[in-house]
């Protein structure tokens, strides 16, 4: 009797285990799309404000820094923006701006002239340096000017 109610509780010591080491790794998060402004306030006239008030947010919740550098994020039409050299710290947000600017730690810029993500609807993918998808976003809405992902 005293063997059986042994092995019940490793068993049960183990199965418990199991579902503890489990939840680390569930918890331990990714780099992930969390929203994406696309229509920036006032009329599209292309102006520096403009285009940057056109975003996408990209967050890390891992626990440690994620080098980027070769990641993408490209929008339905296929405009592309890659990542140089660049490490998105534990917990961080960086937001990717369409017009242009000087990039930190929190604010990158793709420097360009004309906007990316459509009024309506559009597809964000956010891809690693292997071209592997890492995370997508979409929307298809003229009633709100973002969409949290």
């Amino acid at each position: 009797m005293r063997h059986r109610i042994t092995a019940t509780l490793l068993v049960a010591a183990a199965a418990f285990t199991g579902l503890a080491t489990a939840a680390p790794a569930q918890a331990a998060g990714s780099v992930h799309l969390t929203e994406i402004y696309y229509n920036s306030p006032g009329s599209d006239n292309r102006s520096k404000a403009s285009l940057n008030a056109e975003w996408v947010l990209i967050k890390n919740s891992t626990s440690k820094g994620v080098s980027l550098k070769g990641w993408t994020l490209t929008d339905a039409s296929s405009h592309k923006y890659t990542f140089g050299t660049y490490t998105l710290g534990a917990g961080k947000s960086v937001k990717i701006h369409t017009g242009k600017g000087t990039n930190t730690a929190t604010n990158r810029y793709q420097q360009r002239a004309a906007y990316v993500w459509n009024n309506d609807k559009d597809k964000a993918t956010l891809k690693r340096s292997s071209g592997a998808v890492q995370d997508t976003c979409s929307y298809n809405s003229t009633k709100v000017a973002y969409k949290m992902c």
